[in-house]
C-alpha cells in the first residue's frame, strides 16, 4: 500500500513516528509522510526510504492551531498543503498522527474513498487543559475544552482504525462506543536493534538517581526535589541528576536552591541520545516523577522501556499505566504523585539494601522478552494487512 502519514512537527527526529514509517517498509508497503518546517529544511527529501514531504509554515499559522476549531486558518494550512499532494500521488490510506488533523484526514477519506487511520499518540483534550500556555488571554478566547472533547468522540468514529498507546488507552476509547475490533494498541516500546548503551557504570562513592524528559510542572520534579531535602539529611551520598530543559526549570533551579540541595541536584540541561545513554548507564536509579492526571492515566513515556532495558531500577508515581507495568516487571516501587512523604519512603524501602541493584536485571527480561518493538509492531503490520485485504 501506499500510506500518507501526516505529522504536526518537524521530522526528523520523532522515535515513535519513524519505527512506525520504518516497519511498514519493511513490511512491503510505501510511506510517505507530510510534515511542516520552521526551520527551513528541504521540501523533500528521503530518510531511511521515508518520503517526507514539507512545506513551511508561519509563527501566525502554526500559533494560530490552539483555535483550530473555531478558526480555518491552521486547517486551511493542511488542506492546501495535502491537496497539492493528492495531485501529483495516489494513495492507498492517509495515517494522522494525533487528534488535531483528523478531521482532515476524514475529508480525504470522503474524498478519495480510502481508509483513515486516526494515531492517538496521547489523550490530546486533556492535554490542552493542563498545557500553560492556554491559560494565556488569547488561548482562553481560541480554546474550549467542551469543544476537543467533543471533537475527538466525533474524530474516534469517522476513523476506519484507532491505534492507542497503551490498555488504559484502549478501555478508555471503547467507552465512546467505538467497536473494540477498530482499536489497535502499539506500545512505544524500544526498538532493540537501535539501542546501544555504553559499558559505563556508576561511581560506587555515590547513589545517583536520573530524570530525563522534558520539565513542566506536571512532570512532577518539584515533588522530588522536596523529597530529596529529606533524603539528604539522612544521607549524603546521594544526588540526583535533571536531564531535559523545559518552561519549568527555572522554578525547580529556585526550589532546589531554597532547599540548599545546590550539593545534591545538577541541572544538566538537554543532551543528544548518546550523551543521555551514558548519563543513564552511571546512574543507580532513574525516577519517572509524574503528576497523575487523566492524561498521564492514559498514556506512557517510552523511557520506562529504555530505563527497563537499561536495567535500572525505577522510582515512579502512581499513574495508572506506570504503575501497572513497574509492578508487572517488578523492576522498582510506586508512591503517591503528590506526597513528599511517600516519595522518601518508596525512596528508603528500595535501597534498604544493596539488593536494589538486582532489580533491574528483571526489566530487561522483560524488554527481551516481550516489551520490544519488534514483537509489539505486530497490531500495526495487522491493521495495513487487513485494510489491503478490504
Amino acid at each position: 500500500m501506499k500510506i500518507l502519514m501526516v505529522l504536526e512537527r518537524e521530522f526528523p527526529a520523532d522515535e515513535r513516528v519513524e519505527k512506525e514509517a520504518v516497519s511498514l517498509i519493511e513490511a512491503g508497503h510505501e510511506v510517505f509522510l507530510a510534515c511542516y518546517t520552521m526551520i527551513n529544511r528541504k521540501e523533500f527529501e528521503e530518510y531511511k526510504r521515508i518520503k517526507i514531504y514539507r512545506k513551511p509554515i508561519s509563527k501566525f499559522i502554526y500559533k494560530s492551531s490552539v483555535g483550530c476549531l473555531k478558526f480555518p486558518f491552521y486547517f486551511n494550512f493542511w488542506r492546501n498543503f495535502l491537496d497539492s499532494l493528492f495531485k501529483n500521488e495516489t494513495f492507498n490510506a492517509i495515517h494522522i498522527h494525533d487528534l488535531p488533523l483528523v478531521k482532515i484526514g476524514l475529508e480525504l477519506k470522503q474524498k478519495f474513498k480510502i481508509p483513515l487511520v486516526f494515531d492517538m499518540h496521547e489523550n490530546y483534550p486533556v492535554l490542552l487543559e493542563l498545557s500553560t500556555h492556554i491559560d494565556k488571554p488569547l488561548a482562553r478566547l481560541l480554546h474550549s475544552n467542551k469543544a476537543w472533547r467533543e471533537y475527538e468522540v466525533a474524530m474516534l468514529k469517522s476513523a476506519d482504525r484507532i491505534i492507542t498507546v497503551i490498555d488504559e488507552m484502549f478501555e478508555r476509547v471503547k467507552e465512546f462506543q467505538i467497536p473494540a475490533d477498530k482499536i489497535f494498541i502499539l506500545p512505544n516500546t524500544t526498538r532493540i536493534s537501535d539501542f546501544e548503551f555504553p559499558d559505563k557504570k556508576p561511581d560506587d562513592h555515590f547513589l545517583t538517581m536520573i530524570y530525563i524528559g522534558g520539565i513542566t510542572y506536571h512532570r512532577g520534579l518539584q515533588v522530588v526535589l522536596n523529597g530529596m531535602k529529606l533524603i539528604s539529611d539522612r544521607r549524603k551520598d546521594v544526588r540526583l541528576w535533571i536531564v531535559g530543559s523545559g518552561n519549568y526549570v527555572s522554578d525547580l533551579k529556585k526550589l532546589a536552591s531554597e532547599l540548599n540541595l545546590d550539593n545534591f541536584v545538577d541541572f544538566l540541561g538537554w543532551k543528544n541520545f548518546p550523551e543521555m545513554a551514558e548519563l543513564l548507564m552511571l546512574s543507580d536509579i532513574a525516577i519517572i516523577p509524574h503528576i497523575k492526571s487523566e492524561h498521564t492515566d492514559h498514556t506512557i513515556p517510552n523511557k520506562i522501556y529504555q530505563y527497563a532495558y537499561a536495567n535500572k531500577p525505577i522510582i515512579t508515581s502512581n499513574c495508572r499505566p506506570l504503575e501497572r507495568l513497574v509492578k508487572e516487571m517488578n523492576i522498582g516501587v510506586v508512591y503517591k504523585h503528590d506526597s513528599v512523604e511517600d516519595f522518601v519512603n518508596s525512596f528508603m524501602e528500595l535501597t534498604k539494601d544493596s539488593g536494589y541493584k538486582k532489580i533491574g536485571e528483571n526489566g530487561r527480561k522483560y524488554i527481551l522478552d516481550k516489551y520490544n518493538w519488534e514483537k509489539t509492531v505486530e497490531p500495526l503490520l495487522q491493521i495495513y494487512q487487513s485494510l489491503q485485504e478490504q
